[in-house]
């Protein structure tokens, strides 16, 4: 099942110079989706336009079968508590002056009076949030610390904890190992890998990483200057058939 389409979007900022021209892509329910391309190809901007942070100049995105651009407020609060998003920089994700717990709450609270949880139990605050911490594999003590009392991997994992608290359909990665060092990069996407098939959400991971696209995806998606160039499925990485851009990729792979 289709949970997300991507048809024929276009992106620009400037008049004749597209960030993104003519992407179409989907992603299915369960499915990791990799978006991988060097940097300033217009990865983050299609994942702008899917989060609805930037306006598309063309095409459509819709999302369980209703558009993006039609929806009504309802349906348009509903989106964004279904597409959560884990950025490449923890620090700045979390706000220094709120204590973990209290960034972990933040999204249920916005959001509990729709909330149907199927995998995460809310009795108590302090419940939930302990819940959240050892789900990503943290200490429950760290839910009364501040943002710069935790290492970044620490933080990167509490970040995916606040992602994953309201249950949503679909994450956007975006770059999420690029600020760390090589063993929390692994352990954050073996984490990634356990999380998807724990909780059976989506994700669409943005990288210019292909060994990490690779480890985690189920279908790889190639760009550069704002084009899509290559989709295939993971296995299918060595096929004949794969662009020369791909291939110049996967000879540094």
């Amino acid at each position: 099942m289709t949970i997300l389409e991507i048809n024929n979007l276009s992106k620009s900022y400037q008049p004749g110079n597209l960030a993104v021209r003519d992407v179409s892509l989907s992603i299915g329910q369960g499915e990791c989706l990799g978006l991988v391309g060097e940097s300033g190809c217009g990865k983050s901007t299609l994942a702008r336009c899917v989060l609805g942070v930037e306006e598309m100049n063309d095409g459509t995105i819709a999302f369980n079968g209703l558009l993006l651009d039609k929806m009504n407020r309802q349906e348009l609060r509903n989106y964004r508590r279904n597409i959560q998003t884990v950025f490449q920089n923890p620090t700045a994700s979390l706000n220094p002056k709120l204590k973990i717990k209290d960034s972990l709450l933040d999204p249920y609270l916005q959001f509990h009076k729709e909330l149907q949880l199927e995998h995460f139990t809310y009795t108590t605050k302090k419940a939930f949030v302990e819940q959240l911490l050892e789900t990503v594999e943290l200490p429950t003590e760290l839910g009364d610390r501040y943002p710069h009392e935790l290492s970044g991997g620490q933080k990167q994992r509490v970040t995916i904890a606040r992602a994953i608290s309201i249950e949503p359909k679909l994450i956007v990665l975006d770059e999420p190992t690029a600020s760390l060092d090589v063993l929390s990069q692994g352990a954050i996407l073996d984490l990634l890998v356990s999380l998807q098939k724990a909780l059976g959400m989506s994700y669409l991971f943005i990288s210019h990483d292909l060994a990490a696209v690779y480890q985690l995806s189920q279908r790889i998606a190639v760009m550069k200057d704002g084009e899509l160039l290559d989709l295939f499925q993971r296995e299918d990485i060595y096929g004949t058939s794969r662009h020369n851009y791909t291939k110049e990729l996967i000879s540094i792979f």
